[in-house]
Protein backbone atom coordinates (compact mmCIF):
# COMPACT_ATOMS: atom_id res chain seq x y z
CA UNK A 1 0.00 0.00 0.00
CA UNK A 2 1.68 3.06 -1.24
CA UNK A 3 1.23 6.53 0.56
CA UNK A 4 -1.77 7.63 -1.89
CA UNK A 5 -3.41 4.85 -0.83
CA UNK A 6 -3.02 5.19 2.73
CA UNK A 7 -3.57 8.78 2.65
CA UNK A 8 -7.08 7.67 0.91
CA UNK A 9 -7.86 4.87 3.62
CA UNK A 10 -7.11 7.47 6.27
CA UNK A 11 -10.18 10.00 4.00
CA UNK A 12 -12.31 6.51 3.82
CA UNK A 13 -11.31 6.08 7.56
CA UNK A 14 -12.92 9.95 8.44
CA UNK A 15 -15.96 9.41 6.68
CA UNK A 16 -17.28 6.34 8.37
CA UNK A 17 -16.32 7.28 12.09
CA UNK A 18 -18.90 10.55 11.51
CA UNK A 19 -21.33 7.95 9.36
CA UNK A 20 -21.62 5.92 12.22
CA UNK A 21 -21.33 8.59 14.99
CA UNK A 22 -24.33 10.18 13.50
CA UNK A 23 -25.97 6.97 13.02
CA UNK A 24 -25.30 6.07 17.05
CA UNK A 25 -26.45 9.70 17.93
CA UNK A 26 -29.64 9.46 16.22
CA UNK A 27 -30.59 6.12 17.69
CA UNK A 28 -29.17 7.15 20.89
CA UNK A 29 -32.18 9.93 20.81
CA UNK A 30 -34.91 8.02 19.02
CA UNK A 31 -34.65 4.86 21.94
CA UNK A 32 -37.14 4.99 24.57
CA UNK A 33 -34.90 1.98 26.38
CA UNK A 34 -32.55 3.24 28.41
CA UNK A 35 -29.88 0.42 27.14
CA UNK A 36 -29.99 1.15 23.79
CA UNK A 37 -29.81 5.12 24.50
CA UNK A 38 -26.74 4.23 26.83
CA UNK A 39 -25.14 2.09 24.28
CA UNK A 40 -25.92 4.46 21.51
CA UNK A 41 -24.46 7.03 23.14
CA UNK A 42 -21.25 6.12 24.62
CA UNK A 43 -20.12 4.11 21.11
CA UNK A 44 -21.13 7.91 19.86
CA UNK A 45 -18.51 9.33 21.98
CA UNK A 46 -15.94 6.37 21.57
CA UNK A 47 -16.12 7.02 17.45
CA UNK A 48 -15.93 10.71 17.81
CA UNK A 49 -12.45 10.23 19.53
CA UNK A 50 -11.75 7.87 16.70
CA UNK A 51 -12.54 10.53 14.18
CA UNK A 52 -10.76 13.31 16.25
CA UNK A 53 -7.25 10.81 15.91
CA UNK A 54 -7.64 10.15 12.41
CA UNK A 55 -8.42 14.17 11.92
CA UNK A 56 -5.33 15.14 13.19
CA UNK A 57 -3.19 11.97 11.66
CA UNK A 58 -4.80 12.69 8.01
CA UNK A 59 -3.45 16.96 8.66
CA UNK A 60 0.09 16.13 9.59
CA UNK A 61 0.07 13.47 6.98
CA UNK A 62 -0.78 15.24 4.46
CA UNK A 63 1.42 18.13 4.95
CA UNK A 64 4.33 15.99 5.60
CA UNK A 65 3.84 13.34 3.43
CA UNK A 66 4.62 10.79 5.44
CA UNK A 67 3.25 9.39 8.94
CA UNK A 68 3.83 11.91 11.65
CA UNK A 69 6.01 11.40 14.74
CA UNK A 70 4.14 13.78 17.01
CA UNK A 71 0.83 12.17 16.69
CA UNK A 72 -0.44 10.83 20.08
CA UNK A 73 -0.86 7.15 18.59
CA UNK A 74 -3.22 5.89 21.12
CA UNK A 75 -6.84 6.67 21.45
CA UNK A 76 -8.71 5.43 25.01
CA UNK A 77 -10.04 1.70 24.80
CA UNK A 78 -13.61 1.20 25.11
CA UNK A 79 -15.79 1.08 27.90
CA UNK A 80 -18.88 0.26 26.20
CA UNK A 81 -18.72 -3.57 27.37
CA UNK A 82 -19.80 -2.07 30.47
CA UNK A 83 -22.47 -0.33 29.73
CA UNK A 84 -24.80 -3.13 29.43
CA UNK A 85 -23.40 -4.89 32.65
CA UNK A 86 -24.19 -1.28 34.38
CA UNK A 87 -27.17 -0.69 33.15
CA UNK A 88 -28.50 -4.70 33.99
CA UNK A 89 -27.15 -3.59 37.67
CA UNK A 90 -29.54 -0.53 37.73
CA UNK A 91 -32.65 -1.68 36.43
CA UNK A 92 -34.74 -4.31 37.97
CA UNK A 93 -36.95 -5.45 35.09
CA UNK A 94 -35.94 -6.54 31.19
CA UNK A 95 -36.25 -3.13 29.15
CA UNK A 96 -38.92 -4.34 26.53
CA UNK A 97 -37.93 -5.21 22.98
CA UNK A 98 -38.22 -2.96 20.46
CA UNK A 99 -37.67 -4.22 17.08
CA UNK A 100 -36.22 -0.53 15.65
CA UNK A 101 -33.60 -1.08 18.43
CA UNK A 102 -33.19 -4.20 17.58
CA UNK A 103 -32.76 -3.49 13.81
CA UNK A 104 -30.40 -0.79 14.76
CA UNK A 105 -28.62 -2.76 16.81
CA UNK A 106 -27.81 -4.91 13.95
CA UNK A 107 -27.26 -2.49 12.00
CA UNK A 108 -24.44 -1.33 14.13
CA UNK A 109 -23.36 -5.07 14.73
CA UNK A 110 -22.43 -4.87 10.39
CA UNK A 111 -20.87 -1.86 10.88
CA UNK A 112 -18.44 -2.77 13.50
CA UNK A 113 -17.53 -5.71 11.93
CA UNK A 114 -16.56 -4.55 8.59
CA UNK A 115 -14.35 -1.48 10.77
CA UNK A 116 -12.84 -4.55 12.47
CA UNK A 117 -12.42 -5.90 8.85
CA UNK A 118 -10.99 -2.55 7.19
CA UNK A 119 -8.79 -1.32 9.91
CA UNK A 120 -7.18 -5.16 10.19
CA UNK A 121 -6.49 -4.99 6.62
CA UNK A 122 -5.02 -1.93 6.55
CA UNK A 123 -2.67 -2.82 10.01
CA UNK A 124 -1.70 -5.95 7.20
CA UNK A 125 -0.85 -4.02 4.56
CA UNK A 126 1.48 -1.01 6.22
CA UNK A 127 4.89 -1.67 6.61
CA UNK A 128 5.58 1.19 9.38
CA UNK A 129 5.74 -0.71 12.97
CA UNK A 130 3.64 3.05 14.23
CA UNK A 131 0.94 2.58 11.79
CA UNK A 132 0.67 -0.97 12.50
CA UNK A 133 0.00 -0.07 16.15
CA UNK A 134 -2.41 2.61 15.55
CA UNK A 135 -4.14 0.60 13.17
CA UNK A 136 -4.30 -2.78 15.04
CA UNK A 137 -5.42 -0.81 18.07
CA UNK A 138 -8.89 0.65 16.07
CA UNK A 139 -9.27 -2.49 14.92
CA UNK A 140 -9.29 -3.81 18.66
CA UNK A 141 -11.57 -1.70 19.68
CA UNK A 142 -14.24 -1.58 16.86
CA UNK A 143 -14.20 -5.21 17.59
CA UNK A 144 -15.16 -4.68 21.25
CA UNK A 145 -18.08 -2.77 19.79
CA UNK A 146 -19.28 -5.44 18.11
CA UNK A 147 -18.88 -7.53 20.72
CA UNK A 148 -20.63 -5.42 22.95
CA UNK A 149 -23.57 -4.95 20.65
CA UNK A 150 -23.96 -8.89 19.78
CA UNK A 151 -24.28 -9.11 23.57
CA UNK A 152 -26.85 -6.54 23.40
CA UNK A 153 -28.39 -8.34 20.99
CA UNK A 154 -28.51 -11.27 22.93
CA UNK A 155 -29.92 -9.81 26.34
CA UNK A 156 -32.81 -8.28 24.22
CA UNK A 157 -33.78 -11.21 22.19
CA UNK A 158 -32.86 -14.13 24.49
CA UNK A 159 -32.26 -13.00 28.01
CA UNK A 160 -31.94 -16.25 29.21
CA UNK A 161 -29.67 -17.27 27.78
CA UNK A 162 -27.49 -14.44 28.32
CA UNK A 163 -28.22 -14.65 31.68
CA UNK A 164 -26.59 -18.03 31.70
CA UNK A 165 -23.40 -17.32 30.11
CA UNK A 166 -22.77 -13.96 31.60
CA UNK A 167 -23.38 -15.23 34.86
CA UNK A 168 -21.73 -18.97 34.41
CA UNK A 169 -23.98 -21.23 36.13
CA UNK A 170 -23.24 -24.95 36.32
CA UNK A 171 -25.91 -26.89 34.85
CA UNK A 172 -24.48 -30.05 36.33
CA UNK A 173 -27.19 -29.68 39.45
CA UNK A 174 -24.96 -29.82 41.93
Amino acid sequence: MDEKERLNALDVALDNEMREREFYLNNAKRTKNQLGRAMFQQIADEELEHYERLKELHGKWENKDKWPETVPLKVKDTIVKDVLQDIVKKTEKMPEKDDDDLKAIQTAIDFEARGTSYYAKIRDEVSDPKEKEFFDLLSKIEHEHYLSLKDTEEYLTNPASWYVKTERHGLDGG
